[in-house]
């Protein structure tokens, strides 16, 4: 299996996806994998359904979803049955993990778009691509190729967990809704089944997401929060959307040059942390901010600490890191 460094800095560039953006008037890619063929991909991207089967004209959606949800992009064939049949297979892992992946599948005979897009970038991983189906992850929009042909999926399962683990480092740690029996090869939903539908507040903050509206999407997991205080999902979905809005319009390097001249500078110091975890640093961020309290003090030391606890809530409290920082955090105050 050729596995890729999960490091979505390190493929920065290297495909522009956003050619593939809808156009008035752009024919169809071709018409839609049929659901007796497919194994059913019905879903909606980033929102529910184990199994998405994406064309030129929708992928954006799925590049937009990869930015609060983990997505596993399979390049298959029909004229392939194995090819079909590993989709179905990484289907059924994303529908047991809960939904803390989507499962995007493309017929490349039916969207030669996306696959031209793709094309740079598996060049430079696997060179020629000789065979399918081509699996590959998408996080934060960015594209991270796994492997070519089908593979052991005890394999397979090794380096999901890892992607995840991934995920969870960048804070795209979103979910999709998934049935219990969705996703399941050769087995199809009745006519009249319906996906399950999001709270009308999540769904708001969906489509506010993919239209690249931080603000509206903020609002409404607000709303929703307001609605219901204990709904993980939206606090979750909040503490992503915001870190991805602040960081929307940073320079990067200016950033960090200024947190490394200005180490009493507090403001500083959380602008850095903020893109210290979209870089998947999350270690260096809670760092800096524990060291910014320790050195701060007034309401300068209250910003590091409330900035600090609103960054755990994007890790989650359960991730070991958020425990260990916690610790040194109350060490800093105390």
């Amino acid at each position: 299996m050729t596995e890729q460094p999960f490091s979505t800095a390190a493929l920065r560039g290297a495909v522009d996806l956003s050619q593939l953006s809808p156009r008035p008037g752009a024919p169809s890619g071709g018409a839609a994998p049929q659901a007796a063929s497919d194994g059913s991909g019905g879903g909606v991207p980033g929102r529910s359904g184990a199994l998405v089967q994406v064309t030129d004209e929708t992928f954006e959606s799925v590049v937009n979803a990869s930015l609060t949800t983990p997505v596993v992009l399979v390049l298959w064939s029909p004229q392939l049955p194995e090819s079909l049949t590993h989709l179905r297979e990484l289907a059924e892992r994303a529908r047991t993990s809960g939904g803390r992946f989507q499962v995007a599948g493309v017929d490349v005979a039916g969207s030669p778009g996306i696959l031209q897009a793709l094309t740079p970038v598996l060049q430079q991983v696997f060179g020629q691509v000789s065979s399918l189906p081509v699996v590959m992850g998408l996080l934060s929009g960015q594209p991270m190729p796994f492997y070519l042909g089908v593979q052991p999926m005890e394999q397979v399962d090794q380096l999901l967990e890892k992607f995840l683990e991934a995920a969870v480092t960048n804070a795209v740690t979103g979910r999709v809704e998934v049935g219990d029996d969705e996703g399941v090869p050769g087995e199809q939903p009745d006519e009249g089944e319906q996906t399950p539908e999001l709270p009308p507040l999540h769904q708001e903050a969906y489509d506010a997401i993919d239209r690249g509206d931080w603000a509206g999407a903020i609002a409404a997991y607000e709303k929703a929060l307001e609605q219901d205080p204990a709904d993980e999902l939206a606090r979750l979905g909040l503490g992503q959307v915001r870190l991805l809005e602040r960081t929307s319009t940073m320079d990067l390097t200016a950033v960090r040059q200024a947190a490394a001249e200005r180490p009493d500078d507090v403001q500083a110091q959380i602008d850095a942390a903020d893109v210290d975890l979209v870089g998947g640093h999350v270690e260096d961020g809670f760092g800096r901010l524990v060291e910014a309290v320790r050195r701060s003090s007034g309401e300068d030391r209250d910003r590091a600490r409330n900035h600090l606890l609103g960054l755990f809530d994007v890790i989650g409290s359960q991730d070991e890191r958020v425990g260990k920082a916690r610790r040194a955090l109350m060490s800093a105050l105390y």
